[in-house]
């Protein structure tokens, strides 16, 4: 028998918490066998903040199963059971699985044994498992962790699979960690986009058009094209020429880009039109490229900065759709910039500059970064040479580097086409979301033949860059609901100011004063309807509105309004001018929060 590798003195490294967590899962199914016998076990990865184990089973998990789980997970852990593992044979794997009639298991050796990798059970008390390792030295180190929900998930992610039962949980080393992890969860599910977005009226999926489309309500519609406007002018003003492309295209394209090598299983099935077959595009890359190449251009032509706000399409299965976070129809922030190699690290750099001006414009200040770069063990996931990946990934580890950027890097994690830097912000409370990438690619410029005329009068090939910001419009959108909880900045507020009127008097009035609020260029709605003055504070509130004008005859008489903020601070006898200055102002600077101080 041989330990376990087990990181035990380290408690806050990325490498304890995975066996921490991987150990958990493992627990979880030895109390799941226990107590339901029959059940069959899959796999039972570390996760982000947690784990999960899939199984099969006659017995129906419900969230009422959690508890005599959970207390029976706390029972193994406190008998202090070693981690052991103990290398086998095929053969002798074989035989003990099939034994026990765990046919996931025996799936799972098979391929194991295909790609040569080492074969190795390992086991806790009378628990065993196909296992590669990375757990704990003993169950003693299981202390402090909650089972968080039940799900459904296809084995291996496959619609054609069997549909299998998973177990989520969350796994810390301290309780205040596993406190603070379960504090921040209740929060985020009073922040979630997919209950929060319909019920302010923003966006709705509608079941007879299919799952993982997004329809745009009206109030959801202003606020995107704000943010679209917002990033098209920014564009301009960095250089970035806007292009416009179709959402489909000849199948002959996309084997020429690579996609249907690299990318097939995420793209929707062929279209067939006229004796040929077109496919919806996944990515707006290989179109920015033909329009690059329907001229030959000039070294003093580039860089060749081409944007757009491209709807592409990707075939997401179902188990995987998320409300705005993950869909089948998308509309990126999509640019390819076509430069010479010396301008390439400048191209970067500015690429990085817009991304922070991003998160600034939308009151984000803290991010983190990553360099994502091939893995030279499976060269065929990825396209092009090894000294061209190389001189790739170094370019950009330049530009992080010249930033004086910390930055962690992600072996593995890099497009088939190139090596890249993300970015990714963290929400307000603490979640970290992936926004911004910036692509290095030698790849496509070479597919497709691409050249221009240096100063020598030669043909020479230009590099590329892929950059997005926002990502994609909808996941980006379903992040700032989630990061404002609704209370947007005014700003982006579809309707910014509600006037809320005590009685039928002041009718008059209140529509001329938002007729002075919508001439200012605000968004005003007068609420003039018979309902009671708390009653319509509470619909303003529930709307999230950031601002409510309250008047009355005393209001009118005094020549002054009183202002509620959706915060709850109230602001008496204000001149009507002074509070549309103040508003447009905020409008202006884009600030995220009022700056208001009591009179």
């Amino acid at each position: 028998m041989t330990s376990t590798a087990a990181v035990e003195k380290d408690t806050n490294s990325q490498e304890y918490l995975d066996a921490l967590r991987h150990s958990c899962a493992h627990v979880m199914a030895q109390a799941v066998q226990e107590l339901f016998p029959g059940t069959k076990i899959t796999i039972g990865p570390a996760i982000e903040n947690g784990f999960y184990y899939d199984f099969d089973g006659p017995h129906h998990f419900t969230e009422e199963d959690l508890f005599p789980i959970e207390k029976k997970m706390r029972q193994i852990a406190e008998g202090n059971h070693p981690f052991t593992g103990e290398e086998k044979s095929f053969e002798e794997s074989k035989a003990f699985w099939s034994q026990r009639g765990e046919k996931y298991k025996l799936e799972l050796l098979d391929g194991i044994k295909e790609r040569g990798e080492k074969i190795t059970h390992y086991k806790q008390d009378s628990y065993i498992d196909l296992c590669r390792g990375g757990h704990l030295d003993s169950t003693k180190g299981i202390r402090h962790f909650k089972l968080l929900s039940v799900a459904g998930a296809y084995w291996r992610g496959d619609e054609k699979n069997p549909m299998l039962q998973r177990i989520y949980g969350t796994a810390w080393p301290s309780k205040q960690q596993l406190d603070d992890h379960l504090k921040m969860l209740a929060e985020a599910k009073l922040r979630d986009h997919r209950k929060l977005g319909p019920a302010l009226d923003l966006f709705s999926i509608q079941e007879l058009a299919g799952p993982g489309l997004i329809f745009w309500h009206p109030k959801g519609g202003l606020m995107r094209m704000l943010m679209e406007n917002w990033l098209r002018e920014e564009a301009l003003k960095r250089g970035y020429q806007m292009v416009y492309t179709p959402h489909i295209a000849n199948i002959d394209l996309w084997n020429t880009s690579g996609h249907r090598g690299f990318y097939k299983d995420n793209m929707f099935t062929e279209i067939a039109v006229e004796k040929a077959e077109y496919q919806l595009k996944p990515m707006n890359c290989p179109f920015h490229i033909l329009i690059y190449q329907s001229k030959l251009r000039s070294y003093r032509e580039l860089p060749l900065r081409f944007a757009e706000l491209g709807t592409v399409y990707r075939y997401e299965r179902s188990g995987v759709l998320h409300g705005l976070m993950r869909v089948r129809g998308f509309t990126q922030d999509d640019a390819h910039i076509f430069c010479t190699p010396d301008q390439i690290e400048g191209e970067v750099n500015s690429c990085i500059d817009f991304a922070l001006a991003v998160f600034a414009a939308y009151g984000f200040d803290k991010y983190v970064v990553e360099l994502s770069t091939w893995d030279p063990a499976k060269p065929k996931d990825y396209s092009g040479e090894a000294s061209d990946w190389e001189k790739a990934t170094a370019a950009l580890e330049n530009v992080l580097k010249a930033r004086g950027v910390p930055y962690k890097t992600c072996v593995g994690e890099a497009a088939f086409y190139g090596p890249k830097i993300d970015v990714k912000l963290i929400d307000a409370i603490g979640r970290p979301w992936q926004l911004s990438t910036v692509q290095f690619d030698f790849n496509l410029p070479q597919k497709f033949q691409l050249e221009y005329i240096g100063p020598d009068g030669q043909r020479h090939r230009p590099l590329m860059v892929h950059r997005a910001l926002y990502g994609s419009i909808e996941r980006f959108f379903g992040i700032l609901v989630e990061h404002y909880a609704g209370h947007f900045p005014l700003w982006l507020s579809p309707v910014q100011v509600k006037i809320l009127t005590t009685n039928e008097t002041v009718d008059a009035q209140a529509r001329a004063l938002e007729a002075k609020l919508v001439k200012a260029g605000l968004r005003a709605v007068a609420d003039v309807g018979s309902d009671k003055l708390q009653k319509k504070i509470k619909i303003a509130q529930e709307e999230k509105v950031p601002y409510m004008v309250v008047l009355g005859p005393r209001d009118i008489e005094a020549g002054t309004i009183s202002v509620r903020l959706n915060d709850g601070r109230q602001f008496q006898g204000l001149k009507a001018e002074d509070f549309i200055a103040k508003l447009v102002n905020e409008v202006a600077a884009k600030m995220t929060k009022p700056q208001w101080e009591a009179a």
